[in-house]
């Protein structure tokens, strides 16, 4: 068993997010059980004052914050509060992630009467609302968010020093990392410019990119930027087409990556597998060894099913636990965290079976070896057969089950496993250092 240097240890991201969970104290009283479950982030999105959409996204003033997280509060006493979780949180060993968004505001924005210049307009001098493309057709416009123009504006100078200033402030408050939204709709020169000057400030903060969607050719552009952590989609990966090991390959090498199950943008995969709840965990543990991160929202460690909606989630959509998962997720996390293989993004290769409902990857890492062997059929036992399972893992000592449950007492040679209906099977080698001769 290898383990990882303590200032490198995995990221294990719990989210809190604000419209379902909607105070500082009920924040600090959901932190035991996260830690519990073995998190060491933890993860807020915004919690700002917002326009008229009332969306968590649509940020009116970056320094006042959500009616329905201040309640009656001044900012200055929320920012008390603020200070007094995230101290709470760190001596818990949970690092604070801040949702850093910077490529638009809300369309009524106090900044568009103070700063004009910051906005992007069109011929006319109208805000540009974002919007999603599908080629040339237009398939969504988003009439309550104008964009920032963090690149061409005649104000640049003042506008980037915003930015700076209020990364500063985040940081007095207590956060130790920054998700930053769309991170590759903002110039790469502006996050290294923002990046290199938090970092002198505090060289241990985290900078986490949001790359979901982006070309390869853009998530280059971030890591060069000075980004220490990026987002995967492995979630929607079927097991089967070859693009999420190519991702893989093509930023294993540079930076570390956070894989999910389920996001505040998704659907809940509860719902999504009318409660497969075998599938549900070999979804979690595939995402927890996968890569150098994993993430979850609040509720799936309790099957929840409602998507949470950043305008319309309310406290009163907190639903009943169907299935606890608390255990297992925790189970999960200590395996990661034994093993140092399943704490980096590493080479995964694919590796042929004759059975083809079954997938198996080979994950190395240094002398680590590891094979993550995929039952895809959810309603089916499927056997799986190994001549010679150490020459299938590339050699290494001691080969050893490690999977999060039904493990094996020992693993034999000549390997022959026949795998519940959507069950994930993990197996284990390292080869020893050679002793040099006297």
């Amino acid at each position: 068993m290898e383990t990882m240097p303590q200032d490198k240890s995995p990221y294990l991201i719990y989210n809190i997010f604000p419209r379902l969970v909607n105070n500082v104290a009920e924040w600090e009283n959901h932190l035991p059980r996260i830690a519990d479950m073995g998190f060491n982030w933890l993860f807020l999105n915004p919690f700002h004052y917002s326009g008229f959409s009332g969306s968590l996204y649509s940020i009116k003033d970056y320094y006042d914050y959500h009616l329905l997280v201040k309640h009656d509060k001044s900012p200055h006493d929320f920012e008390k509060d603020l200070k007094q979780f995230t101290k709470k949180a760190e001596k818990l060993g949970i690092h604070v992630i801040v949702d850093y968004v910077i490529n638009h505001t809300a369309v009524d924005s106090i900044l568009v009467d103070q700063h004009p210049d910051w906005y992007q307009r069109d011929a006319k001098g109208k805000l540009v609302n974002p919007r999603a493309m599908e080629g040339d057709k237009v398939t969504a416009v988003w009439g309550d968010l104008a964009e920032i123009d963090n690149l061409k504006s005649p104000d640049r100078d003042n506008l980037w020093k915003y930015w700076i200033k209020l990364a500063e402030h985040y940081l007095k408050l207590g956060f130790s990392g920054f998700r930053c939204d769309a991170a590759y709709q903002v110039p790469a020169d502006l996050w290294k410019h923002i990046i290199d000057d938090i970092k002198g400030k505090n060289p241990d903060a985290v900078f986490f990119a949001e790359t979901l969607g982006c070309e390869l050719a853009d998530t280059k552009k971030l890591i060069k930027a000075g980004f220490d952590v990026i987002f995967n989609s492995s979630k929607w990966w079927d097991f089967e087409e070859p693009w999420c090991l190519k991702q893989n390959d093509a930023t294993s090498k540079f930076v570390p990556s956070v894989s999910f199950p389920e996001s505040h943008d998704t659907h809940r995969l509860a719902e999504e597998t009318h409660c497969d709840w075998n599938w549900i965990k070999t979804k979690y543990f595939f995402s927890a060894i996968f890569s150098a991160g994993v993430m979850i929202p609040v509720g799936f460690e309790f099957g929840f099913g409602k998507k949470l909606d950043v305008v319309h989630t309310t406290p009163q959509d907190w639903e009943e636990t169907r299935c606890d998962l608390s255990g297992y997720i925790a189970h999960c996390n200590s395996i990661k965290k034994q093993y140092a293989i399943f704490q980096t993004d590493s080479s995964i290769e694919q590796i042929v079976t004759p059975n083809s409902r079954i997938t198996a990857l080979l994950k190395s890492a240094g002398k680590e070896k590891a094979l993550i062997i995929i039952n895809k059929d959810r309603h089916n036992y499927q056997e799986i057969y190994f001549d010679d399972i150490a020459s299938a893992m590339g050699g290494g000592d001691g080969i050893i089950d490690v999977s999060a449950e039904h493990v094996m007492d020992s693993v034999p040679n000549q390997f022959h496993y026949n795998l519940m209906p959507g069950q994930i099977k993990v197996l284990y080698a390292k080869k020893k250092t050679a002793r040099n001769k006297a």
